[in-house]
């Protein structure tokens, strides 16, 4: 029997958005919890216990032998992620076989998750509002400058996606990051290969699913 899966997620986290584009994309089946970030529900003493980096998405993973009430806790985005590849080898892969295609998955799926988002996230910005940062301005700054460098390097591994042909773990993560930079009024457009696969993944059924608009949790005047 497969595992059970409950997922935290947020609608609105890009590192939620990476995991739920794969789910669908591996037709793996997902029960949601939602965790409100801007009502800091991240900082309850429940959710605490479940994730001490108070951040989102944290996966359960649950035996679905009630006997064995078996279960673990994945923390972070990119471990998730990996956790699928290995977890569901007969499903759709999300990484390369090429030893080489895979590093240059791995390197932009870290351009993003190392260089873009950590600086964005909702933690870094209640930090610097003090000291007179515009939110908005700041977030903008750093998603531009991670996604010049992602640009840069993408421009030598792109095909119909961001590494070849094949969809990967790099689309998966530039999506969510894509859809942030927009909210905050970035010209995404100017980088040509990034818009260019960005437009190609949203015509992807599993890309549509796992986005922010199309959430149990999203707002009706969001979607």
């Amino acid at each position: 029997m497969a595992p059970q899966y409950e997922l935290y997620s947020y609608f609105r986290s890009s590192c939620s958005a990476r995991v739920r584009i794969a789910a669908h994309y591996k037709s793996i089946p997902l029960e949601y919890k939602f965790i409100h970030l801007v009502k800091n529900e991240q900082q309850s003493t429940e959710y605490s216990s479940l994730n001490p980096s108070q951040n989102v998405p944290t996966l359960v993973v649950r035996d679905s032998d009630d006997s064995n009430k078996k279960e673990f806790l994945i923390r972070q985005s990119v471990a998730i992620l990996e956790y699928f590849e290995d977890a569901y080898p007969n499903a759709p892969k999300l990484l390369p076989e090429d030893v080489e295609a895979r590093a240059k998955v791995r390197e932009l799926v870290n351009v993003v998750a190392c260089d873009i988002q950590p600086v964005t996230n909702l933690k870094v910005l209640n930090k610097v509002r003090p000291l007179g940062v515009d939110g908005k301005e700041w977030q903008a700054e750093w998603m531009s400058s991670g996604l010049e460098a992602f640009e840069r390097i993408v421009k030598g591994s792109a095909g119909r996606y961001a590494v070849g042909d094949q969809v990967t773990l790099a689309d998966v993560v530039l999506a969510p990051a894509v859809d942030n930079a927009l909210r905050f009024g970035v010209d995404v457009s100017k980088y040509e290969t990034v818009w260019r696969v960005y437009e190609e993944v949203g015509k992807i059924e599993a890309f549509q699913k796992g986005g922010w608009r199309t959430q149990e949790d999203t707002p009706e005047e969001f979607r």
